[in-house]
């Protein structure tokens, strides 16, 4: 019995020991200069375009990011129109306007260049619009959770699946936009790409229709969508670079964990006219866009493995 007193003991003294030498320590990372940093999209849809132009903000910084004002914000296709945007309201985004209903900024094909002007520097992108298939139908079909989720969500309801197929010829990109009663799924984690008809280069699947998960991915795999639900989804045709890049914010807006990977600094495609200048972050991209909305009606639902 003194053996195990004496262990005991001893393991509380350890342990006062170990306790008292902690210590608070404060980091000091070096904050940094602020960098240019640019979101930006055009496509071939007769709509308003944005291009959102921000500052990089030190890593722990708990503040919005601070907007870009007083930029020239210009872009310009191969065939050299011009399309300048305007921050109409002080806030950093920068706002093109079609002339008419259905005046459009992107053509299939076409090659555009951003140019951004802010104070002393000057910074440049380019990208190329490419074909986008389709959207030929889509169909849902009812299912149910083996157990209730914990947050409350429904444990029932119908999982949308969308039919397009991918054109012949390796190497077209896409991402997946989808949309539920209006509301887009903006998280990093629901961003959804293909290459050609499957998630990667090298799965052989030129030309064919989109695999499954892709085509299911119109809503997360924890939801589902309910009856008199609005379901949108967008196809999107991107650059190989904007395929990469969207990978990329997924992957590390979701790297967490036990295994997780050490971040690293996402891939951009804007560069300073001036290689000793102060670098950008961001992206800009263009695509086609191909869409289909439909509203979830219990009687024309599939059978789940029809």
């Amino acid at each position: 019995m003194k053996k195990i007193f004496a262990q005991l003991f001893l393991f509380a003294l350890i342990l006062s020991a170990l306790t008292s030498c902690e210590d608070v320590v404060d980091l000091d990372i070096p904050s940094g200069d602020p960098q240019l940093v640019v979101d930006g999209w055009v496509t071939n849809q007769a709509t308003e375009h944005t291009i959102r132009l921000t500052e990089s903000a030190p890593y722990f910084a708990n503040s919005p990011a601070k907007p870009v004002l007083n930029a020239s914000v210009i872009v310009t296709d191969d065939k050299g129109k011009v399309f300048t945007f305007k921050d109409l309201k002080n806030n950093g985004y920068y706002v093109w306007k079609p002339a008419s209903a259905s005046d459009s900024l992107g053509r299939i094909g076409g090659t555009y260049t951003l140019n951004v002007k802010f104070g002393t520097e000057e910074y440049r992108a380019t990208t190329k619009l490419n074909r986008v298939p389709k959207i030929d139908s889509m169909t849902y079909f009812f299912d149910k959770f083996p157990i209730a989720p914990s947050d409350g969500s429904p444990q029932e309801g119908y999982k949308p699946e969308f039919f397009a197929r991918d054109p012949v010829g390796v190497g077209d990109c896409y991402w997946i936009k989808s949309y539920r009663n209006g509301k887009y799924y903006n998280s990093a984690s629901n961003i959804s790409t293909a290459f050609d008809a499957a998630f990667s280069p090298g799965a052989n699947s030129d030309g064919l229709i989109f695999i499954l998960p892709i085509r299911q991915s119109v809503v997360p795999q924890i939801e589902f969508a309910l009856e008199k639900d609005t379901v949108k989804v967008e196809l999107l045709s991107v650059s190989l670079e904007a395929y990469y890049f969207l990978n990329q914010v997924r992957i590390e807006s979701t790297n967490g964990g036990l295994f997780a990977t050490p971040p690293s600094n996402i891939f951009t495609n804007v560069t300073n006219v001036n290689p000793n200048g102060r670098k950008a972050l961001g992206f800009f991209g263009a695509s086609g866009v191909s869409t289909f909305q439909t509203v979830i009606d219990a009687k024309k639902a599939k059978p789940k493995n029809g």
